[in-house]
């Protein structure tokens, strides 16, 4: 097969692969906004119940909805240097949750909405204990008071919720923030004043709606949004909303760790409880909600004695080194899609230079030079490879125009040449081939890394994750590209001529969508391409005059 058509096919199906999935995230059906808030819970719905063995599953009990109740509710604000949150009196639930440091999509003045009592979502976190009369996530609380702030010179913060006492069993839900950071340790204190020993267990959960956070860009592929669950046993797996919907969820088993999760791009939620069993569950609650989390045994409560049960509950962003601090594997929630083994790296490598510029932008340009440095040697082949049939191409044009109606003897002959010359007539494409999954792996890195989210470079890129809004680094893109396409050898094919011409108008046009750190990948690999090619080119061309 001729190099030339071997590009265009490598072109031509990753060209396929984006414009399909940018096809399908722009048709796919949107959920009805509010459709999670349209009618009123009843008082124990979506309460996991009692476990007949350590192995047997939550039933999922249906909940119309649970946001309405909350909104009427009174509430309790609680702000630290890093967050806002607000704790409904209803179970003592966190209802809604700003993140300080994170500018809002679309507005980055704005702090970003984490949990959300229904104004663009429906999401939460929950906890209660399960047992007749105990407190659950129905249960109204005595809030405290109505504004709490984390002051100057205090480290922690620590909300107490009374639920009414029931046969002398009083329960207490402890909410505690802490400064610089995003876990809030999560925690029932049981003071059992009866006659009688107390068994119960507690549970912790994320409600959620089903909606995506956030849109990629029309171009941008989509992130997964949903439960996810990890064990040692049973590793990191990701439940899709539709599969708990369809009762096909695959939970990891009952286990001695592990953590559960809500993603979604670019943040995550997770409830992480300290060694010992636990049991996890998934909900569909109804009407587009869905809760996925673990429940603890508590030990015996003997009359006169008091228990707790606490699991810290992060909710912030996808900061890779700070999850790897917090639970193992945590860091799994990034979501690099298939390309995770380049990905991974990549992240590792930009975070490294990152640390030394402190700026993403030149960050990615040290990146691009380092992977240029990498395979110099075998880029320098192919473009020598190139340059030689450049010159070539008076002895090809000849054999073609002397055997044009006898494509056997051409081609027979065009090999003979290639092998006298010592030339491949598919180094060309080996360039091309190497960059693509670089540039793939780099794309899922600049979509899914919330260090890359509203980070900026220089100028008018102020968010490296989403297009340039001036279009001036594609045109630029474009601009070089070309270039490279002139420097390389003319097809002898005016057809294949003219695809190739066409070509770069086709991916600026493409790279117009695309995030800008990845651009700024391209512009900066396209010029040290050029500069090379313009190089080896010259070199051969000396030589042959050398020789002549």
């Amino acid at each position: 097969m001729d190099n030339r058509r071997l590009i265009l096919l490598v072109t031509f199906c990753f060209s396929l692969v984006m414009l399909w999935d940018a096809w399908v995230k722009f048709n796919q059906p949107q959920p009805v906004p509010g459709a999670a808030s349209s009618a009123v819970a009843s008082q124990n719905a979506g309460v996991p119940s009692a476990p007949a063995s350590a192995a047997s599953s939550v039933a999922a009990a249906p909940v119309p909805s649970v946001a309405s109740v909350k909104r009427n509710a009174a509430t309790t604000l609680v702000e630290t240097d890093t967050i806002r949150a607000e704790v409904s009196a209803q179970g003592g639930d966190i209802i809604r949750l700003e993140l300080k440091k994170h500018g809002a999509t679309g507005d980055s003045k704005q702090p970003f909405v984490l949990f959300d009592n229904g104004q663009q979502h429906d999401y939460f976190a929950q906890s209660g204990l399960i047992g007749k009369d105990l407190p659950n996530h129905n249960t109204l609380y005595t809030l405290p008071g109505a504004k709490f702030s984390l002051a100057d010179g205090q480290d922690s913060l620590t909300l107490r919720l009374a639920a009414p006492a029931v046969n002398g069993v009083q329960v207490t839900k402890l909410l505690t923030f802490h400064r610089n950071g995003y876990v809030i340790d999560v925690a029932h204190e049981i003071v059992n004043g009866g006659t009688t020993p107390l068994a119960t267990s507690a549970y912790f959960k994320l409600t959620r709606d089903e909606k995506p956070a956030e849109d990629s860009g029309r171009f941008g592929a989509r992130t997964f949004t949903g439960p996810a669950f990890y064990t040692d046993a049973d590793k990191y797996e990701k439940v899709d909303f539709s599969a708990i919907a369809k009762g096909k969820a695959k939970l990891p088993k009952p286990a001695p760790d592990g953590w559960v999760a809500m993603v979604q791009h670019y943040f995550v939620t997770a409830f992480l409880p300290a060694a010992g069993q636990r049991e996890f569950f998934v909900q569909d609650v109804g009407n587009g909600l869905y809760s996925a989390g673990v429940k603890l045994p508590v030990a015996t409560v003997a009359p006169g004695a008091k228990s707790v049960v606490s699991v810290p509950l992060y909710a912030g962003p996808q900061e890779q080194d700070v999850l790897k601090k917090l639970a193992p594997r945590l860091d799994l929630v990034v979501d690099y899609g298939w390309l995770t083994v380049i990905a991974a790296p990549l992240f590792w490598l930009l975070s490294f230079l990152h640390s030394l510029v402190r700026n993403w932008g030149w960050a990615i340009i040290l990146m691009t030079v380092l992977i240029k440095l990498a395979f110099f040697p075998l880029s320098a082949a192919s473009y020598r490879s190139m340059a030689k049939m450049k010159t070539l191409m008076p002895k090809m044009k000849k054999i073609q125009e002397q055997f044009a109606d006898d494509r056997m003897k051409m081609n027979q002959h065009m090999m003979e040449l290639y092998k006298k010359e010592k030339v491949n007539p598919m180094g060309g494409c080996w360039p091309m081939l190497i960059q693509m999954p670089v540039f793939l792996a780099l794309y899922w890195v600049l979509l899914g890394a919330v260090e890359m989210r509203q980070a900026p470079w220089l100028g008018w890129i102020v968010d490296l994750s989403i297009k340039d809004p001036y279009f001036i680094l594609p045109i630029i893109m474009g601009v070089t590209s070309l270039v490279q396409v002139k420097l390389n050898p003319a097809p002898a094919d005016p057809v294949q001529a003219k695809v190739m011409t066409f070509m770069p108008i086709v991916f600026t046009v493409m790279m117009a969508w695309f995030p800008a750190g990845l651009v700024v990948y391209w512009v900066v690999n396209n010029l040290l391409s050029i500069a090379q090619q313009w190089y080896i080119t010259r070199m051969i061309n000396a030589s042959i005059a050398a020789k002549a």
